[in-house]
C-alpha cells in the first residue's frame, strides 16, 4: 500500500493543490508498517494533473485536509481512495493514525 500526503514544511498541507511536495509512505500489507518513506515534489497544479501524477507512481490513498469535489472524482476513476479534513501533521503521525483507524477527520477545508 502507498499513501500519499500533500506536504509543506514537514507537515500536511491542508490545501491539496498547492503543496510543494507529497510525502509518499509505502506500509507492508501484512504487519500495517511503514517500510519506506520518500518526498517527491509537486507539479504545477493544473486540473486533472495530480491524479495522474500520484497514479502513476502507484498511490492507493491520499489522505487530505481539503480537496475540491472535481479532484476527488478524478482520483476515484484512478482507484485511489481519499481521506479528507484530516488535522496539519506530520505524515508519519497521520499515517499511523490511518492505519490505526483513529485518524480523525474533519470538515473539508476546501471548497471548490
Amino acid at each position: 500500500m502507498k499513501i500519499a500526503i500533500p506536504t509543506a514544511n514537514g507537515v500536511l498541507n491542508l490545501h491539496f493543490g498547492h503543496c510543494q511536495a507529497f510525502t509518499l509512505v509505502e506500509i507492508d500489507p501484512q504487519s500495517k508498517k511503514i517500510v519506506h518513506t520518500s518526498e517527491v515534489p509537486a507539479p504545477k497544479h493544473e486540473p486533472g494533473v495530480l491524479p495522474r501524477f500520484l497514479g502513476e507512481l502507484g498511490v492507493d490513498v491520499i489522505i487530505a485536509g481539503g480537496m475540491g469535489m472535481q479532484a476527488q472524482n478524478l482520483f476515484d476513476g484512478q482507484g485511489i481512495t481519499v481521506v479528507i479534513g484530516a488535522p496539519s501533521k506530520a505524515p508519519d503521525e497521520l499515517v499511523a493514525d490511518y492505519l490505526a483507524g483513529t485518524l480523525v477527520s474533519g470538515d473539508n477545508v476546501c471548497d471548490h
